[in-house]
């Protein structure tokens, strides 16, 4: 028996249900980009507080230690979450080669496929939460301090 190919019809429908994942893909695409930019800025700053810091003295020269650690914490955090977003794109293409494959080979894997799409969008949450996360601290070195609002 010679195996036959798939039609046109079934690699469209293919497609079809490859749409979600790929846009899942847009979406996790853009969420890297916010996070290498969020990046790029606390690096730019923590250059610049290691260059004042050595000159600093007093509650300035703390204020800077003070801002350091939050800005090292806050790169800890932005790294986790690009990991995290990665690997969900990276189980995100996974689902969709596997449709294909399992469409062109005939093969009968729904259940992997699921399971895949399941812990993508589970690495995409716990990124996504990360990041939250990653503002909220950003938010404690922006505040006006209260020093500045009294006079």
């Amino acid at each position: 028996m010679i195996p036959t190919l798939p039609g046109i019809t079934t690699v469209a429908q293919t497609i079809t249900l490859a749409l979600s994942p790929i846009f899942m893909l847009t979406a996790i695409g853009q969420l890297l980009n916010v996070l290498a930019g969020r990046l790029s800025r606390v690096i730019d700053r923590v250059r610049a507080l290691e260059q004042l810091h050595p000159r600093s003295t007093g509650p300035e020269h703390d204020r800077h230690i003070w801002e350091l650690r939050l800005l090292d914490r806050r790169i800890s955090i932005i790294n986790a979450s690009l990991f995290l977003a990665v690997s969900s794109a990276v189980m995100t293409s996974l689902v969709v080669v596997s449709l294909f494959v399992a469409t062109l080979g005939k093969l009968h894997f729904a259940s992997i496929v699921a399971i895949a799409f399941i812990l993508a969008m589970i690495l995409l949450i716990a990124s996504l939460v990360s990041f939250m996360f990653e503002v909220r601290l950003s938010l404690r070195a922006i505040h006006v301090r209260k020093e500045y609002l009294d006079g």
